[in-house]
């Protein structure tokens, strides 16, 4: 089912990544059950720098749909794959009745050399062009600025052009801060784009991983909440992410937002925990 035909309803959806084990593919598999129970409007699945793990996000993604029958997203980078390794993956997407695409640049090589397109909207326009009305397209987008952004004149000016090529719907990167969210929508909405913007939402149960992500990806972590962290052993972090995330999410809510799209890390508690709260289903 294209996502974009079903973002009106109210929902929820989850990420997760592509393990490289059968043992651990039938963990996520179990994860996936577990978060069913939330009847998610669609799961996604990544894959890794440089397109590593391409192999294992086709296997990941055709076990969800045919095993648990979940409308399923796959991610698909652009800078590490030629046009060609582009158009094999699209097709056997095609050719699997796969119909959502999250079309993404990706991160830079670390030789700087790229092979594919320079661009996410590039990605956009290259399905657009040759796969017609094939796919569903979403695309990333960064409430507080892509990290190589200068500004976010700049980044709205990038945004704009992936949502002009085609894509119907994008989900943010991961924020703990609802202002920099609400502040985008508003950018977005002087800049004439329309499409639904998903907020993507990262629970903080490991204080120094989820700090290192953002870091990487240029997310604010407040200050009352890294001095309320960062002290706590394990299990009082994970307690008080979850409580930060339900007051995040229920702040969503209040403020409008239909959609909230979880980044689970392929577990299923934290989750579950901040959606038996919000009573959000």
């Amino acid at each position: 089912m294209r996502i974009g035909k079903i973002l009106d309803n109210k929902g929820v959806s989850f990420e997760f990544f592509p393990p490289k084990t059968q043992k651990d593919q039938d963990i996520l598999l179990d994860t996936a059950k577990n978060l069913e129970t939330y009847k998610p409007l669609f799961v996604s699945v990544t894959y890794g720098a440089g397109g590593s793990t391409i192999s294992y996000t086709k296997e990941v993604v055709l076990r969800l749909k045919n095993e648990l029958k979940l409308n399923v997203m796959a991610h698909l980078t652009c800078i590490s794959h030629t046009k060609e390794e582009l158009f094999d993956i699209l097709s056997f997407y095609k050719n699997h009745n796969i119909d959502n695409i999250l079309a993404l640049r990706g991160d830079m090589p670390k030789d700087g050399k790229n092979i594919g397109c320079n661009h996410g909207f590039d990605l956009v326009k290259l399905i657009k062009t040759h796969f017609d009305d094939d796919f569903c397209i979403g695309v990333a987008c960064y409430p507080e600025g892509h990290p190589e952004s200068p500004n976010m004149e700049w980044e709205m000016k990038y945004f704009k052009y992936k949502v002009d090529q085609g894509a119907s719907f994008a989900i943010s990167q991961m924020f703990f801060d609802n202002t920099y969210f609400y502040e985008f929508l508003e950018l977005c909405e002087k800049a004439n784009i329309n499409i639904p913007i998903i907020p993507g939402i990262m629970p903080i149960t490991n204080f120094k991983q989820i700090s290192k992500f953002a870091s990487m990806c240029g997310a604010t972590i407040p200050h009352s909440i890294t001095s309320a962290l960062e002290n706590l052993n394990e299990e009082d972090v994970f307690k008080k992410g979850v409580e930060f995330a339900i007051k995040q999410c229920e702040n969503l809510i209040k403020n409008g937002i239909k959609h909230l799209h979880f980044y689970t890390l392929n577990k299923s508690k934290a989750t579950l925990d901040i959606l038996k709260s919000i009573n959000f289903s």
